[in-house]
């Protein structure tokens, strides 16, 4: 057996589409474009693909990834080019999802949920100055600490948010203002709704609802250096233009 890591975009309407809704997409294209995928063993085998973290339902991304086990002893294995895999995953997916890279990798590797470490999210506010979103990623870098109540299986707890807030920039969008934010995952992820909640009251009652929010990078970290699962190795056409 042998593993090929790939990496998409979700952009556009499809942004609608659950992580559930997803996985059975990238299973239903794998067979759709004839790979050898192979399956768990039991009582009702499933293909063996193996996900990232979940990308919350209404959020967009131009870093999402997968690993595809394929059953080497398939007669249809000799024909699969890794080089060749996104053109040929990509008609089999609904519009908005691109496969942008495929690259094969040890099955030894730890698992994508375990290694990635941080993401880097995008906001895009509209009608928000760039001066006060600023202002307020200022005021959580400074912060000693970052309380928010959170509601964890039925139950009422407070987490300190700080830790994980790794780097906020700023800049002017076309309509408002755009926060670039790495977010920690570990010893859980920060979703993107407690960390918009945490910026404070923004002008216009702007809530995460009226922002574009994109995920932009996965990171694992490894001997202090920091790297993505799998790079994109030329520039995605789609990664400026949003997906209809």
């Amino acid at each position: 057996m042998s593993r090929i890591r790939l990496r998409y975009e979700k952009l556009g309407k499809v942004r609608f589409l659950s992580h559930r809704d997803v996985a059975r997409c990238l299973e239903r294209a794998v067979r759709k474009a004839g790979l050898p995928v192979a399956y768990s063993q039991g009582f009702s085998p499933r293909a063996r693909l193996h996900f990232g973290l979940a990308l919350s339902t209404g959020y967009e991304s131009l870093a999402e990834f997968v690993d595809v086990d394929l059953d080497d002893a398939a007669p249809a294995a000799a024909g699969v080019h890794v080089d060749e895999l996104p053109d040929r995953l990509s008609p089999c997916l609904p519009v908005g999802i691109v496969v942008t890279a495929a690259a094969p990798i040890e099955t030894s590797l730890g698992s994508l949920q375990e290694s990635v470490t941080s993401c880097t999210w995008q906001f895009d506010v509209p009608g928000v100055d760039p001066g006060t979103l600023a202002a307020a990623a200022e005021r959580l870098l400074a912060a000693r600490e970052v309380p928010l109540d959170l509601v964890r299986k039925g139950k009422q707890v407070r987490e300190d948010l700080r830790p994980l807030i790794v780097e906020l920039s700023t800049e002017r969008a076309a309509d408002g203002a755009r926060l670039v934010a790495e977010l920690g995952t570990k010893p859980r992820s920060v979703r993107p709704a407690e960390f918009f909640a945490a910026l404070g009251p923004l002008e216009g009652d702007v809530d995460i609802h009226d922002a574009r929010v994109l995920r932009r990078h996965q990171w694992i970290t490894d001997d202090g250096a920091r790297r993505e699962p799998l790079m994109v190795a030329d520039p995605s056409p789609h990664a400026q233009v949003r997906a209809s």
